[in-house]
């Protein structure tokens, strides 16, 4: 490390500086500060800050609009942005509800609660995001590498910025948008600001269900102190809901069988499940942010963020198979009194029916910390180094119980029940209606037992299951930057630095199968209390208790170790070095002039990961003993390289035309990296049967694409835009599960169970599905945007104005079905289709914004849209599946008023409808018009107030 000597003072190389800034930028700043010059310098430039100084506050809706169209004019990328001020304005509770409103951006509602929780940019998964808090990467509490959105309540973020094009500075990047959530800098207020609101929620109106209820409490303190050298700003946030009742129907895939009638076969429905769903949940959040400037010459930044929370759904209602058994216990029904027309009965009796009442309880517990520390040292007027040291951690535990009742597996063939069903047109599932000849809302019929012999038979009874996994991710980064302002040409600055990050995740875990305490195969136990409740929308009644506590009470665990059990628990590794370089640019071109950037990011990884093979050439059960395994390992390392470059050329009348290219990569799910590997004879392979395996990829490498975007936009000043633009992607590389010919016989003995027909009979010779790199393809779309003020047209509309944007995304990529497994090892899309498209991709996607504000009056209408896709939903294991879920449209409402005089100046007052319209969320099988499953969550009023100091 050397130094130099000019002027009597000590200048720094730029690279050593950067080293020792972490250990000494402090002390250094506050010597200089205690020079002569050094003073006059930070008092005047105390005075310039001071006279220049922009009051940052909460102004409403149309200056939250104006700070993000400043952003987006003055970003050298294409970028699409969200200001503190609009956060909140609409009943936007998390960061995801609040940037679904952004061109080209679209959510889904999470399955269970019906909030949005997951992101997508431009037709590709939430899982192609890059997703950053205050430009760091963060830990997760799922299987995906992003972390899930609801963490982040929306009071707690000053703004959010979506990256469509790559950047080379910017860390974590992601291939379809870079997404940065950023929190309050404290020095950027030019006073002490205090607020603080509190809100009341009724939820699930006109869901059909009870209705719930719900409160959030915020206060957001902002400081400057010590002659404005200190600044503190700190955010709490706190909710309980209970979302009173949802009603939940699964036609099981649309199933409609035949059964023999008169000498016929006639189509009945096949089964379903009917229930009510009630969920819970709490979160507590916490934002804090000191910033340290004693001049102009250094600043020192510490963020931290927690999150905190709890919920808990409680399932009730009834399952069964209205025609053919499932189960040893479960016996084929006879089709009587049916009304029949074109080959399908309307209506009938069908007898052997034995109804599973489902008392299910799904719970998890998630905390979510981060820390960051960010220095800047100026050392003289061309020379500024950074560093910057980040630690995320995340941790969810999961506690998923089901329990089954009704009658025992040895009840006689001539007390078993029937049901009737009526009004059954073959295709319409959720209308039909049921009535069952016996009643289980007694608790003389509804026993907590093994109904339908699930388990495999007496010797292994099976009345109920549980899963407890847990999620653990720790993610600690170190950045030093060095910038340098030029004067070469259109080279206006240069910036060049390292980042390593170090990422640790597993998963881990057990689950079993509940039996009776004590009991036999066919034990049986009383269900504790006195409960009922309606299965759902069906009409029928049922049995209902809370399984809390029961375990070691009622049931013994019978815990599974088998392949597919144990390769559910993995670890994944990876450190990753990035070098980066990136020139900003300010020129002329044929008399245009111009800014931007162009870089390069040079990513090394290095990734290892480890998982469970079981060793079934010695597997005889399911237990430690009687099951070995043995702990498989791999790993990779490769480097990307990845250019980047965005330019935007300014046309005049304040007219932009922009221009993006570089190339991008996406890491892979850390689940498809685990090592585990796991096999079986499956009958639902397209050469049934055979050996069919499935397993991870260690040696997985990144999505590679490389992009181009181009976009003009036109500006009216901060109060209006609009905007088209279009963009093409080249997938060079996608992760596809394709199953692949694979010999077996390592992991065989004479004792495992081979195929015994087809071309594959007594064969080890079967099917291994695991995720490989494999070729890509093209997707390509385009936007169009406007968000406008009235007032731009004519005086007499001041104070109204429109937010609308649409978005075309199209992909030539498909993905083979077979990769797609089900909790049964079985395709998620068997039966329907061989191919799908890109997870995420809705073709259509839109939202419209109609607003008025004035004299404290604030009106908003809000509507998004976006068509049917394949989207992703946790099963009842917490694992990640895929599902096709059904175009919809969500409309919130707001109204507000704000006091502008007196002693109510500064309190604002809000009424607030989500989902006006009561869309519920819906899968189908392959016909969008033939809904498989349905959950009604109703709609959401908030009540509250806002204070201002």
């Amino acid at each position: 490390m050397t130094t130099k000597t000019v002027q009597g003072r000590f200048r720094l190389h730029p690279m050593a500086a950067a080293c020792a800034l972490m250990m000494f930028g402090l002390a250094h700043a506050q010597q200089a500060d205690t020079t002569s010059d050094d003073a006059k310098a930070k008092a005047e430039a105390k005075k310039k800050t001071d006279a220049e100084m922009t009051v940052v506050t909460v102004a409403g809706i149309r200056r939250g609009i104006e700070e993000a169209i400043s952003i987006k004019k003055n970003s050298s990328s294409i970028v699409e942005a969200i200001s503190a001020e609009d956060i909140g304005k609409l009943p936007d509770n998390t960061v995801a509800e609040s940037i679904s409103r952004l061109s080209g951006v679209t959510t889904q509602r999470n399955k269970v609660n019906g909030k949005a929780t997951d992101v997508s940019v431009r037709g590709l998964s939430p899982s192609f995001n890059g997703s950053l808090l205050n430009g760091r990467e963060q830990a997760s509490t799922s299987d995906a590498r992003s972390p899930e959105f609801d963490l982040f309540p929306s009071e707690l973020t000053g703004s959010v910025l979506v990256y469509k094009t790559p950047d080379a500075s910017l860390m974590g990047q992601g291939l379809a948008s870079t997404i940065d959530l950023r929190t309050l800098r404290p020095l950027d207020f030019g006073k002490r600001v205090l607020a603080a609101s509190a809100k009341k929620e009724r939820i699930g109106v006109d869901s059909g269900s009870d209705l719930g209820s719900g409160h959030r409490a915020t206060l957001t303190y902002v400081d400057q102190f010590a002659n404005r050298t200190i600044g503190l700003s700190l955010g709490l946030t706190k909710f309980k809901e209970d979302n009173g009742g949802e009603l939940k129907f699964d036609s099981w895939g649309g199933w409609a069988p035949t059964l023999d009638y008169n000498g016929a076969q006639v189509a009945v429905p096949g089964g379903f499940l009917a229930e009510i769903s009630r969920r819970k949940s709490d979160r507590d959040g916490a934002s804090l942010t000191l910033q340290y400037k004693p001049n102009q010459n250094f600043k020192s930044t510490v963020d931290v963020f927690y999150s905190r929370g709890d919920e808990s759904t409680k399932k009730t209602g009834i399952e069964g198979a209205v025609a053919f058994g499932t189960g040893p216990y479960d016996p084929n029904g006879v089709l009587t009194n049916a009304v029949v027309s074109n080959g399908i009965a309307s209506s009938g009796t069908i007898s052997n029916y034995k109804a599973d009442v489902r008392n299910h309880l799904y719970s998890n517990e998630d905390r979510l910390a981060s820390f960051g520390w960010n220095n800047e040292l100026k050392l003289d007027d061309k020379w500024r180094v950074e560093t910057d040291l980040s630690h995320s951690h995340g941790v969810k535990n999961i506690s998923n119980y089901e329990t089954t009742a009704g009658q025992p597996g040895n009840t006689p063939a001539s007390q078993l029940g029937s049901i009737s069903f009526s009004g059954f047109n073959g295709t319409n599932f959720a209308d039909v209606k049921y009535k069952t000849s016996l009643d289980y809302s007694d608790r003389k019929v509804a026993l907590l037992t093994d109904v339908d012999g699930w388990g495999g038979g007496p010797n292994s009874p099976q009345a109920g299951y549980v899963s407890l996994p847990n999620i653990d991710d720790t993610v600690n980064s170190v950045r030093l930057t060095a910038h340098r302002e030029l004067e070469w040409g259109p080279l206006a600055s240069a910036t060049f630095g390292i980042n390593y990050t170090k990422r640790d995740k597993s998963r881990t875990g057990q689950e079993g199968r509940l039996s009776i305490k004590g009991g036999d195969g066919y034990a049986s136990a009383a269900m504790p209390g006195t409960d009922v409740a309606p299965a759902g929308a069906s009409g029928l009644m049922v049995a209902s208790f809370d399984p809390t506590g029961t375990l070691g009470t009622i049931y013994d665990l019978n815990r599974w170790v088998d392949a597919t059990v144990l390769s559910r628990d993995w670890s994944v590794g990876e450190k990753v070095a990035t070098a980066y370089a990136m020139a900003d640019l300010d020129g002329t071109l044929m008399s245009l002039p111009y800014t931007g950037n162009f870089g390069l990011q040079v990513v090394n990884t290095k990734q290892q990961a480890s998982g469970n093979q079981v060793d079934l050439a010695r597997c005889t059960g399911i237990t430690f003993d009687t099951c070995p395994y043995s702990v498989r390992t791999g790993g990779a390392s490769y480097t990307n390289v990845l250019p980047s470059m965005n330019v935007a050329f300014d046309l005049g009348g304040e007219q932009k035309l922009r221009l993006g290219a570089g190339k991008q990569i996406s890491r892979a799910n850390l689940d498809n990296m685990k090592a585990s590997l796991d096999f079986a004879v499956q009958n639902a392979t397209s050469v049934a049967p055979a050996l069919t395996g499935f397993a991870g990829n260690p040696e997985l490498k990144p999505y590679q694409a490389r992009s181009l975007d181009l976009s003009y936009e036109k500006y009216f000043g901060k109060k209006g835009y609009i905007s088209v633009a279009s963009f093409f992607k080249k997938l060079d590389n996608y992760i596809i599960n394709a199953p692949e010919l694979f010999d077996f016989k390592p992991y065989t003995s004479a004792n495992t169970p081979l195929p015994t027909t087809g071309p594959y009979a007594g064969s080890t010779v079967g099917f291994l599905t695991k995720p490989q790199n494999g070729s890509g393809g093209n997707m390509h779309g385009y936007e169009v945007a406007v968000n406008v003020p009235f007032s731009l047209v004519t005086p007499w509309l001041d104070g109204f104005g429109v937010a609308a944007n649409y978005s075309f995304t199209d992909s030539s990529v498909k993905l083979p079905t077979s990769g797609f497994v089900s909790p049964q090892n079985g395709p998620v899309f068997k039966d329907s289709v061989s191919e799908i498209g890109l997870p995420g991709l809705s073709k259509n996607v839109s939202s419209l914004r109609l607003y008025y504000e004035n004299n404290g009056v604030q009106l908003a209408w809000a509507a998004h849209r976006r068509s049917s896709f394949v989207g992703q939903i946790l099963d009842y294991r917490s694992d990640s599946q895929f599902t096709f879920i059904k175009g919809e449209t969500i409309v919130d409402l707001q109204a507000s008023y704000e006091f502008q005089s007196g002693w109510l100046k500064g309190v604002s007052v809000f009424l607030q409808g989500h989902n006006w319209t009561n869309t519920p969320f819906r899968e189908y099988a392959s016909d969008p018009n033939l809904i498989t499953n349905t959950v009604v969550y109703g709609r959401t009023y908030t009540a509250g107030v806002n204070v201002k100091f």
